[in-house]
């Protein structure tokens, strides 16, 4: 009979929600206390399909057009933002809108119509058909491309366009996106950016703690969906030294033939994933022979957004 295996683990700190996903989710808890069930909610609010159910289970419906919400009813745009065409569609069909678009992002619409307003070429660093980047791009009214590596930047096509500028996806760091930012520079000499410390804190601060603690655990696993973009990210991260890393949406995915013998573990999870998540792993890493769990020592974030007037407002008159 093999012997148990013997875990310390380390949990990384900070991980979990960020400011913008606990306001989004706050904002259709209390659309549903102030409306009632349903309300409607544009694409998942956030990229984890354990807040999706729950919400869902308390009302919220998701839909993937505005045309499958009946005229009139209470309609929360997701955290990723979206596109002008969806905000004069919802006018048009006279939906009462909620928009949980995370304010960071937000400030990357408002850079890139700057841009596009002082007839610059907009260039977004991100991946293709990510909701954030696609809303974005549909917020540009001028010429928009989308990079997301090196090699993009080398097939660039801009035609003759002489006025260019970049913005970035917001959950993608400052270290992700350096390399494309200095590429561009290079084959684009004259081009302009907004400056990168006000990238996403959330992303940088999460994956600063992950290049920390792969290099002091045999293995890593990271909590989140797998369409989410800051967990694939963080995974990656976490394999640059060689540390084995995982990236499981729930403990119902670990599997115990990745723990032998005595070992450190560290856990994470990504921006927009639940903290019961990451305490139903240790309990499946309980059962499996965890010895000890420390957390990495690190300060508290305390960034936080205000709610939309306009729900404060329904808040306040409805009680």
């Amino acid at each position: 009979m093999e012997s148990r295996p013997k875990m310390d683990v380390v949990l990384a700190q900070p991980r979990g929600f960020c400011a913008g996903v606990v306001r989004a989710i706050e904002i259709v808890e209390r659309a549903l206390e102030v409306y009632g069930a349903p309300v409607y909610v544009l694409h998942e609010i956030v990229h984890n399909q354990h807040v999706v159910e729950d919400l869902k289970a308390r009302g919220a419906v998701f839909v993937e057009r505005l045309a499958e919400v009946p005229a009139g009813a209470p309609t929360i745009f997701s955290a990723h933002g979206v596109a002008t065409a969806m905000v004069d569609e919802a006018a048009h069909r006279n939906l009462d809108v909620l928009d949980a678009t995370c304010p960071l992002v937000t400030k990357v619409h408002y850079q890139a119509q700057r841009y596009s307003a002082q007839h610059y070429s907009v260039v977004i660093i991100g991946h293709p058909g990510h909701p954030e980047v696609e809303g974005t791009r549909g917020r540009i009214p001028g010429p928009v491309y989308v990079v997301s590596d090196v090699d993009d930047v080398a097939r660039l096509d801009v035609g003759s366009e002489q006025k260019l500028a970049y913005v970035t996806q917001t959950t993608l760091s400052v270290d992700d996106t350096k390399d494309v930012i200095l590429a561009l520079r290079a084959r684009f000499p004259h081009i302009e950016g907004p400056d990168l410390s006000g990238i996403c804190y959330a992303t940088q601060n999460r994956q600063n703690a992950v290049r920390k603690l792969a290099g002091q655990v045999d293995i890593l696993l990271v909590v989140g969906a797998r369409n989410s973009s800051n967990s694939n990210r963080l995974r990656e991260v976490g394999e640059l030294p060689g540390t084995r890393a995982y990236l499981v949406q729930d403990a119902t995915e670990i599997e115990a033939s990745w723990f032998q013998g005595t070992m450190r573990v560290g856990i994470t999870a990504g921006a927009s994933t639940p903290e019961v998540l990451v305490r139903g792993v240790l309990k499946k890493l309980e059962v499996l022979g965890v010895v000890q769990v420390t957390e990495m020592p690190a300060e508290p974030e305390t960034t936080t957004f205000r709610l939309p007037v306009a729900l404060l407002k329904k808040t306040r008159s409805s009680f």
